[in-house]
């Protein structure tokens, strides 16, 4: 059995109520529940949060939603393992229990229901006990470089100063839609050595500023038109 866990605090900073803001229509965690139970993977969509406001919209638009965790798992710097922890140790409390965890972030309006399905998919038949999604860098970041006092240039990787990018070696960054793990795997609060689901650059989008948020929204309108 399956569950979508989908952790939504009440207390974003950057961009104040992000969760529930409205997005091209609907609240932003309106994607996350609509991507997870049209996937048709879970027995459950599950929302976490501490505020009544993101409990009561979740709730309308489908969900269901745990009682309010505590301020403890609700502060800015709560790392996500002990809040899915809490949701599943709540669940099994009341007799539940899942086989396979899908944490759905709540900020993921362009994510396609087939890519948790797939990913689970992936998980299944290479044995895996965690599947992270990744996207490729669209810039070799072997070449990256710092930016120090004055302006001045400092590379991080000195030794690829002079190598063509279409020599280095392709590498790939944990992408912040979705992360799936056995229930063992959740508890033990390590995914690392999991499989990885390689997504499209223009499938997934970061949004922590209002800059990012208003680049979500005019990426959403052209994919959606």
């Amino acid at each position: 059995m399956n569950i979508a866990i989908i952790p939504a605090r009440g207390g974003s900073k950057r961009i104040l109520r992000k969760n529930i803001r409205d997005f091209c229509g609907r609240p932003m965690i309106g994607y996350a529940i609509e991507a997870a139970k049209k996937s048709g993977v879970f027995q459950k969509v599950m929302v976490t949060t501490d505020d009544q406001e993101i409990f009561d919209i979740s709730q309308s638009l489908g969900a269901e939603v745990l009682p309010l965790r505590p301020e403890v798992l609700s502060d800015d710097y709560t790392p996500l393992a002990p809040v899915i922890q809490h949701a599943i140790s709540s669940l099994e409390e009341a007799g539940t229990y899942y086989n396979n965890v899908c944490c759905v972030y709540p900020c993921v309006p362009l994510l396609a229901s087939e890519d948790l399905s797939s990913s689970l998919k992936l998980m299944t038949d290479l044995g895996a006990e965690s599947c992270i999604p990744v996207c490729e860098f669209l810039s070799a970041p072997q070449r990256a470089f710092r930016i120090n006092d004055g302006s001045k240039i400092s590379w991080v990787n000195p030794i690829h100063r002079l190598t063509r990018t279409q020599d280095l070696e392709k590498l790939f960054y944990h992408v912040g839609a979705f992360d799936w793990a056995s229930r063992d795997k959740w508890m033990a609060g390590d995914l690392a050595d999991g499989v990885a689901y390689i997504m499209a650059n223009d499938s997934v989008v970061d949004i922590d500023t209002s800059e990012d948020w208003d680049r979500a929204e005019v990426l959403y309108r052209m994919l959606k038109s």
